[in-house]
């Protein structure tokens, strides 16, 4: 992991990248994972950020171009003195991934602790809306500026599974932070798009291809088909890449033959 030093300068670290500077949250394991060592492994300097150091350091796995911030997104004093670190670190912000995020209470609305919504709100919708105002600051005062932003949605933020009220509610309002952010950042050169994941093969879905299965509408329990994680790393990577004249402004990634388009 390359080391933080005391007076890094705007224009070199920015020079000596590849690609320029990515910050990802939620970076310590599953699709951040994957996405902060696909940038690297392209060339960019990642800043990886997320509550866990250990996890951090093992993401980045020694990479030259690699930083590790600690940050709780859900804290607003957390989130602005994690970007402070970003900049001193790396002088400029090119892409934020907005990934960390928490599936939160399992249930039906009236078996929702209220304290339980409330953190799965604050983690999944207004971390997302802390790092991208820190974000869209530094964008609009760097130099070249501008930037991208791209949000960790969900395909449940077009349709939802059983039980997942608080989560689900939460996605479909990034949707809309997604497209706010995407408005108010044409004068600045700052466009934000929005990734809808459905059935990486990460830890978290681990059951998903068992016979427990998932949990369906008609309340049966199904094994459904995911894919590689890693194949999230290249489609962000790809987002990301695109020249400033383009944006993906929504993009669908779901394992083939999963039960989302149609009826089963």
């Amino acid at each position: 992991m390359q080391a933080a030093t005391e007076g890094s300068g705007r224009e070199s670290v920015h020079e000596n990248a590849e690609h320029g500077v990515a910050v990802v949250t939620g970076a310590g394991s599953g699709i951040g994972r994957a996405v902060a060592r696909a940038f690297l492994a392209a060339g960019w300097v990642v800043v990886l950020a997320g509550r866990r150091r250990h996890a951090l350091e093992e993401s980045a796995a020694g990479a030259a171009g690699a930083h590790v911030v600690c940050v709780d997104v859900a804290d607003p004093d957390s989130v602005s003195a994690a970007f402070r670190d970003v900049e001193r670190l790396t002088g400029r912000i090119d892409v934020l991934f907005n990934n960390a995020g928490t599936f939160g209470p399992r249930g039906e609305v009236d078996q929702i602790d209220p304290a339980d919504w409330q953190r799965t709100l604050q983690v999944n919708l207004t971390g997302t809306f802390l790092c991208s105002a820190q974000a869209f600051r530094i964008m609009k005062e760097q130099h070249p500026r501008g930037g991208r932003i791209i949000n960790n949605g969900s395909v449940s933020a077009h349709a939802p599974r059983p039980l997942s009220v608080a989560y689900t509610t939460s996605k479909h309002a990034v949707t809309g932070l997604t497209r706010s952010l995407h408005l108010d950042g044409r004068p600045h050169g700052i466009s934000c798009g929005q990734i809808d994941i459905g059935n990486a093969a990460t830890e978290l879905l681990a059951g998903l291809g068992t016979d427990s299965g998932a949990l369906q509408a008609d309340g049966t329990l199904r094994p459904e088909p995911s894919f590689p994680v890693e194949d999230v790393g290249r489609a962000v990577l790809m987002m990301a890449e695109l020249p400033a004249s383009a944006t993906v402004n929504s993009l669908v990634l779901t394992a083939s033959g999963m039960p989302f388009v149609g009826r089963g």
